[in-house]
Formats: structure tokens, C-alpha cells, sequence
């Protein structure tokens, strides 16, 4: 792990928001047309979160022939990313909007079209904006063989991060669909 991925000595415990989504709730997508999440994107991961104990989420992906790299076998950034959706799934449990600072990925197996990935991750530490975070991906269930890992940093954003900087078209779109705004105005008043 890279010294920026540590956290520096002041920081702080993770601390589950009370308004978190329950242990075992789905957690859904946080935007129809997410590449990682959404149900918009015909060759997405449609990745499916769960929110876990204390400040952790399990996932689930399914490895199709849209996401191989070498043949029958997942794309590393496939998978990097679906380390990356699930590490950003954790924010529904801190209910802040947060953004990859930095994503440091290891593979350790080759992950076959057809397997079902076993995602886990965990919020370690917390300093100011910046959220520390780690994740596994297991072949054969939670307990299965380790395939890829990854540690993050992930760093806290207001809902203007994405007004300023996304498409105009989109954030129009977006801001038209009633869920995506009560979303927004919910992790915007943090107590």
C-alpha cells in the first residue's frame, strides 16, 4: 500500500450515519446510467450493493463476455472498477458524497467469464474530506479464493462537484428525476 493510502495518525474511526441504509438493505443505484451500478448501461457491471454491520457493504458481479480482456477471462479494469464501485458504495453509510482519490489495485487470480465476483468492503479511517477505505473480490463466495484487493482514498465533495464539472445534458437529466434530487438535497445536509 502506498503512503498516501495510509491514514496519517489523527485519523478517525469510521462512525455509521443513524440515517445509514440497515445491515442487509440493498442499496441500489446511485445513478440509472452508472456504468458500475446503473441499470441504464446494457453492458455494464449492474452491480447490486448491500449495505453490511458497522461501516461495510458486500456486492455482487457477475463476469459476462462483455467484460473479458484476455479471452474467457474478466479485463483488469473491469474488475478495478467493480473494486471501485463497491469501495464508493460506502458513502450511502457515512451519507456523504465522495469521490476515488485514488485506487490501488492488486490482482492475485484470473477471474473467468461466468464467475460471480464476492465483493467486500470497509471504511478504516476517516480525516477530514478524506475517507480511507479497502476491498476484496473472492472467486466461490465470501469465503472463496482471494482474486483482487484494493485500497482507496476517497475524498468528500458537495453535490456543485458534479454541477460544475459533468456534462450539461446529464446533470439537466439528472436533476429533472425527483429520486435523484432527494438523494442529493439528503447527503447535502450532513449533521
Amino acid at each position: 500500500m502506498s503512503t498516501a493510502l495510509r491514514p496519517p495518525a489523527e485519523a478517525i474511526p469510521p462512525v455509521r450515519h443513524p440515517d445509514a441504509p440497515a445491515p442487509g438493505e440493498l442499496l441500489g443505484a446511485h445513478y440509472e446510467h452508472c456504468f458500475g451500478c446503473g441499470g441504464g448501461q446494457p453492458h455494464g457491471l449492474h452491480l447490486a450493493a448491500r449495505a453490511g454491520e458497522g461501516v461495510t457493504v458486500t456486492a455482487e458481479f457477475t463476469v459476462t463476455t462483455d467484460h473479458q480482456g484476455a479471452p474467457g477471462l474478466a479485463h483488469g479494469g473491469v474488475l478495478a472498477t467493480a473494486l471501485d464501485e463497491t469501495l464508493g458504495s460506502l458513502n450511502w453509510l457515512l451519507r456523504v458524497i465522495a469521490v476515488t482519490g485514488r485506487l490501488e489495485t492488486d490482482f492475485l487470480r484470473p477471474v473467468p467469464v461466468g464467475t460471480v465476483l464476492h465483493l467486500e468492503a470497509e471504511v478504516t479511517a476517516v480525516h477530514g474530506r478524506k475517507i480511507y477505505c479497502r476491498a476484496t473480490g473472492r472467486i466461490g463466495g465470501p469465503e472463496g479464493a482471494l482474486a483482487v484487493r484494493a485500497d482507496a482514498l476517497f475524498i468528500e465533495v458537495k453535490v456543485d462537484h458534479f454541477i460544475d464539472n459533468g456534462r450539461p445534458e446529464e446533470i439537466r437529466a439528472a436533476m429533472a428525476d425527483p429520486d435523484q434530487v432527494r438523494r442529493a438535497r439528503a447527503f447535502e445536509v450532513n449533521p
